[in-house]
């Protein structure tokens, strides 16, 4: 059950992500739709985080009112076209600098639940720095999948592209549970 719980409060900062993914449609109508909704849960399911300055949190916010800014109000069409690679290339960056400056978005995540004198142990900035690495790559390769589906149309069916997109975060999601847990049972065996 308490695995059940981590995953669920990890994938809520991917909320907005996921929430994007399932509702952006194939219509610039229901892009518009997403966008906003997406903008909405990214406020009131990151509200912590962006009191705390999550950067994955700040950087989701940013992206959804740009994307709103463009699509809705200035109906930006090559943009909506390009929305796969722009989102998963976006999220790729944030997950990229997160790392570059020291501030893994796992690492902000763990330290959620974990008490300060532990934030700055040398094993789990490492940990937590693998993981997002993990993740930051199964970004670019997702951004990767959207760059192939813009540049061969209809070589697969939509849900093809769609089952990679949440292939990849529920991938990153398993792989991250599995790796905390194999760290926290190697950390147990050693004391």
């Amino acid at each position: 059950m308490k695995d059940l719980i981590e995953i669920m409060k990890f994938l809520l900062g991917f909320a907005s992500w996921l929430v994007f993914l399932f509702l952006s449609g194939n219509t610039f109508t229901s892009l518009e739709r997403a966008l906003v909704i997406s903008f909405i849960i990214s406020l009131i399911f990151g509200y912590r985080q962006l009191r705390s300055g999550f950067i994955l949190q700040w950087g989701s916010v940013i992206f959804f009112a740009w994307c709103i800014i463009m699509v809705n109000g200035l109906q930006n069409v090559t943009i909506a076209k390009n929305m796969g690679i722009i989102a998963n290339g976006f999220l790729a960056s944030i997950i990229w600098l997160t790392i570059l400056v020291g501030k893994p978005f796992t690492l902000q995540y763990a330290r959620e639940d974990l008490p300060k004198e532990r934030w700055n142990d040398p094993r789990l900035v490492q940990s937590c720095r693998f993981m997002a690495i993990v993740w930051g790559l199964l970004m670019v390769f997702s951004t990767s999948v959207s760059c192939f589906k813009v540049m061969r149309p209809g070589a697969y069916s939509e849900i093809v592209y769609s089952s990679i997109s949440i292939g990849t975060i529920m991938g990153g999601t398993l792989f991250t549970q599995f790796y905390k847990k194999y760290k926290r049972s190697s950390r147990a065996d050693n004391v």
